[in-house]
């Protein structure tokens, strides 16, 4: 079975090798909460994408607590204000995952997803964290990667195999990374933004986090909450949720998005199946699928899982993208049964896969046995009997199994002090994070965070609505709090 790990995270660039620690490497950025002891400066230059953005790295510790052991090269891009007399200071971002590139954004992407007004008054500044892009990115063998068994075992035997997998996939990636793998938690990668702010020459950053990017922000408000001038999160992670509500949760927001679908489709005479029991049609392409009747309408040599298809429906709820799922889904029911076989080639030897590396070591997640794990599974069923739990938590999880039951930054309630008002928007049908999560980091942080609902569909907030857009542009521009109760009606199909 071809895995899965590619759904889960953006492509990634090449990355850069990591060596001995040398006297221009950034000094330790001292215990979380304490004073820095040193800064370098970043050597910045056009980036060969575009050369109207910056590119450059800074040389960080590979294990902070051992500040003058191996290093690596933490990649950079900017883009400076465009009305420099209207600075207010510097913008960091990260667009989620965990393994999107924060330097990709910034040089491709930030122009389109920011207003003028954030672009003119903040130098857009993306990274890539440690692991993904070109920060050192955490590599596997691609053929061990390609033979990854079910995530969904029958017996403990086929745990038992599960396991074993996932520990050889783990001693490879290793072997091929080097000692960054044991050092790609969220933590570390909080250490390194607060190191970049240093070497940015900044006493105060802006930040913008969205999705995954969110746990950063978050966690970087508890360690340097005093080192922040504003904060905005997207789409937010609870990283206090234990497995069964995890799985649960995440299983019971893919199941509302799959609703919300049905109900477009149903009011709206654009759907391709529009008319139809569109939950009968889906549930029946599903059974086609478990029977090998389905062929993927790009690669025809290949059979689709009925996983491959739900997972395809969960990525179209975030935008949503709900015309392009219809048609997708009536092109698949349309289809004569086939008999032919899927096969995947394997065209190199490592791929660039940080998925698992930061999302072992962010979350104590590891069912002991099959009889644990089926009844999570059997709970995750049960919030989402259409989409069969959640294309993407299920196979995250399924990829803990085996791993050591140590982890570097376990789960915890948010304990933040220092920090400002912190701005988190969310949306109410958001197909990947449960609303939920929101409503929970907003409980456990209630003296510091301001949460304003979008009453829609998605997974992405900024720029679903003027409202949206300026309760974020207000905020990082004027530190402008919406009034306690604030929302953002839907808009258009979201």
């Amino acid at each position: 079975m071809r895995p899965l790990f590619r759904a889960l995270t953006g492509v990634l660039t090449a990355g850069l090798l990591a060596g001995s620690a040398t006297p221009g490497m950034a000094a330790d950025a001292g215990p979380p909460g304490g004073s820095s002891t040193a800064q370098q400066a970043i050597d910045w230059k056009p980036c060969p994408q575009d050369a109207t953005a910056e590119c450059g790295t800074l040389r960080l510790p590979v294990d902070w607590a051992r500040p003058s052991g191996e290093a690596f090269d933490l990649a950079v891009a900017r883009r400076k204000a465009t009305d420099p007399d209207r600075r207010v200071g510097v913008l960091l971002v990260n667009p989620g995952g965990p393994g999107d590139s924060g330097v990709d954004f910034a040089v491709r992407r930030a122009q389109a997803h920011f207003s003028t007004d954030i672009q003119e008054r903040f130098d857009i500044v993306g990274f890539d964290p440690r692991g993904v892009g070109a920060s050192h990115p955490v590599k596997c063998s691609t053929e061990l990667l390609h033979q990854q068994p079910s995530v969904h075992p029958r017996d403990q035997a086929e745990f038992d195999e599960l396991a074993e997998y996932n520990r050889a996939l783990r001693d490879d990636c290793r072997r091929h990374t080097g000692p960054l793998f044991d050092h790609a938690d969220t933590l570390s990668v909080v250490r390194d933004m607060d190191a970049l702010r240093q070497a940015l020459g900044e006493q105060k950053i802006n930040y913008f986090g969205h999705s995954y990017g969110t746990l950063i922000g978050e966690q970087y408000a508890e360690q340097y909450g005093d080192r922040i001038r504003s904060m905005a999160l997207t789409a937010n992670i609870d990283h206090s949720l234990g497995a069964r509500e995890f799985l649960v949760s995440s299983a019971a927001a893919a199941e509302d998005s799959f609703h919300q679908f049905v109900k477009w489709c149903d009011r709206s005479s654009s759907c391709a199946l529009h008319g139809r029991d569109v939950t009968a049609v889906w549930d029946r392409l599903l059974a086609r699928a478990d029977r090998g009747e389905i062929t993927d309408p790009d690669s025809p040599d290949r059979l689709l899982t009925a996983h491959a298809i739900a997972l395809f429906a969960f990525k179209r709820f975030y935008g949503p993208d709900w015309d392009e799922l219809a048609t997708y889904v009536a092109g698949l029911d349309a289809q004569e049964p086939s008999e032919r076989r899927r096969s995947d080639d394997a065209d190199q030897q490592t791929t660039s896969e940080p998925f698992y590396a930061v999302f072992c070591q962010d979350w104590r997640i590891r069912p002991k046995d099959h009889r644990e794990y089926a009844a999570l599974t059997r709970a995750e069923l049960r919030a989402a009997p259409h989409m069969r739990g959640s294309p993407r938590v299920h196979a995250a999880v399924a990829g803990c199994i085996g791993w050591p039951d140590e982890v570097n930054n376990p789960q915890h309630r948010l304990r933040i002090t220092e920090a400002p008002k912190i701005l988190m928007l969310h949306s109410r049908h958001d197909p990947a994070n449960h609303f939920s999560w929101a409503a929970d980091v907003h409980r456990q942080t209630r003296g510091t965070t301001v949460l304003v609902p979008y009453e829609g569909a998605g997974h992405s907030v900024y720029n679903r609505s003027d409202c949206t857009r300026d309760a974020v542009d207000d905020y990082l521009t004027q530190l402008r709090i919406p009034s306690a109760g604030s929302s953002c009606a839907p808009a258009g199909t979201g």
